[in-house]
């Protein structure tokens, strides 16, 4: 391989955030670091405790200049507490609050305890409008459903994070929250105008850019009036002409997962990743599928592309630029003093809302709600058992629940129901809805959106399933 080839090679490997299974660094990736790869992503199965992560990251950039990028978005939606749930509220309980500083002191806790664990890129803040409550995947990963408090809450979160030089990722561009559709699973459609577009899902993604935020990630919805059929991650009207020129954003471009199904089922992951590049991004993130036969075959792809005339050299060449500046400004690891345990306590306590009067706990019988979790947020756990140890506490299929059997169990005890978007399934509705007609007394705890409510019963509204936000509702219970 020639001087020039190998040059391309490093140009198209230093676009690409990959991934791999495992709590230590693959010897292939180690291997392309040292020629040139972008970074890598990490998931909640490539972390044991901080003291681990710390050491893989020690590993990674030994081997190179990478990007460490995770989703710490606090709340549901956590890497680095993925085993045992966040310590930090998320966005819909710092938007319900309402009070910026707070949610900058929390992302500054967040970030600190990335920093120290060698990681420079966060892809959060969300700052999707969430309009649509029946939305898969956003929910209560968004500040609220109005634009201006979404847009004075990322500009926060964007200051809390950039405040120890861990860059946010403000997505998913140019917003995600109108849809119904989740596009790990296929395209969604934002079938706005642009007036609208400007006026609601533009906003906070406006002023997170005047705030200075490193990245912007790429959703993979289409925007009929502005990209057609096509997702914005592939749409360069999107990405040159609205983001890079209306919007004026000159950071770094982080597409959302490629391997998600709105790419692989539609141009494959390869062409989507030239589609992506030639269309304005500058990071591809792609997620754990792809093995390290697909990603040299995406890197020959795009080198192939740049050869045939199908992408620039210059669009790459500026692609690296972008990066390097990144990489620049974050620095290496290091050491930042924390608050996470007060801070998110703190705030989820804040966020918590209590309707009725609680009385105090008698032998009680907590009746979980089963719901599935989002690929968003992965299989987190979620529930009060941490903070009711003395408590029986069984989780419950709705759909198959023994309304009857339970009732029978409660007789005499206190019954707590807990619930997680019941807005979204209507067998909870139905279950709990038995079970409060039943039990009028019981208390009810909504851990997502508080959007549906039974017609009777104490209820708790947490605006979040984290750590912090059970703990909160648990210290209503037994004040």
């Amino acid at each position: 391989m020639g001087q020039s080839d190998r040059g391309l090679r490093r140009l198209a490997a230093g676009t690409l955030l990959v991934a791999f299974e495992g709590t230590t660094a693959p010897a292939w990736v180690l291997r392309e670091l040292e020629h040139g790869l972008g970074g890598v992503t990490l998931f909640g199965f490539n972390v044991a405790d901080p003291g681990q992560v710390s050491e893989l990251t020690t590993a990674l950039r030994g081997a190179g200049e990478p990007v460490i990028s995770l989703d710490e978005e606090g709340g549901d939606v956590t890497r680095l507490a993925y085993h045992v749930g966040s310590p930090y509220p998320g966005n819909a309980a710092l938007g319900a609050v309402d009070d910026v500083e707070l949610t900058r002191r929390v992302y500054r806790a967040i970030a600190a305890e990335l920093a120290n664990c060698g990681i420079n890129l966060d892809m959060a803040p969300s700052a999707d409008v969430n309009t649509e409550a029946d939305n898969p995947v956003i929910g209560t990963r968004s500040f609220g459903a109005d634009a201006d408090l979404v847009a004075r809450h990322t500009v926060a979160a964007v200051q809390g994070l950039q405040s120890v030089r861990v860059a946010a990722c403000v997505k998913h561009f140019p917003g995600h929250g109108a849809t119904r559709v989740d596009s790990h699973l296929a395209i969604p459609v934002v079938d706005v105008d642009l007036d609208v577009l400007r006026e609601r899902e533009l906003v906070p993604f406006r002023a997170a850019i005047d705030a200075g935020a490193k990245s912007v990630m790429t959703a993979h919805v289409a925007v009929p009036a502005l990209t057609g059929d096509t997702p914005a991650t592939l749409s360069g009207a999107a990405l040159t002409g609205l983001l890079k020129g209306e919007l004026g954003f000159d950071g770094v471009v982080v597409t959302d997962a490629l391997d998600m199904h709105a790419i692989t089922k539609s141009v494959g992951l390869a062409g989507g990743a030239v589609l992506s590049l030639a269309a304005g991004s500058d990071l591809l993130c792609l997620g754990p599928i792809p093995a390290y036969d697909d990603i040299q075959a995406i890197i020959a792809e795009i080198v192939s592309a740049v050869r045939e005339g199908r992408l620039p050299l210059e669009r790459l060449e500026e692609a690296a630029a972008r990066v390097a500046a990144l990489r620049e400004w974050s620095g290496g690891a290091r050491e930042v003093p924390a608050d996470r345990d007060v801070v998110g306590l703190h705030a989820a306590r804040r966020a918590v809302r209590l309707t009725g009067a609680t009385v105090p706990l008698v032998e009680p019988l907590v009746v979980e709600v089963d719901t599935p979790p989002t690929i968003a947020v992965g299989d987190v756990p979620w529930g009060v058992g941490p903070w009711l140890p003395d408590a029986e506490i069984v989780r419950v299929e709705p759909a198959a629940a023994d309304v009857p059997g339970l009732l029978a169990k409660a007789a005499n005890r206190s019954l707590v129901v807990v619930m997680k978007d019941a807005h979204r399934h209507r067998a909870s509705q139905e279950m709990v809805s038995a079970l409060v007609a039943a039990r009028p007394d019981a208390t009810v705890i909504e851990m997502g959106l508080p959007v549906w409510r039974p017609a009777s019963a104490v209820y708790i509204a947490t605006y979040g399933a984290a750590r912090a936000n059970a703990q909160a509702a648990v210290e209503l219970l037994t004040a």
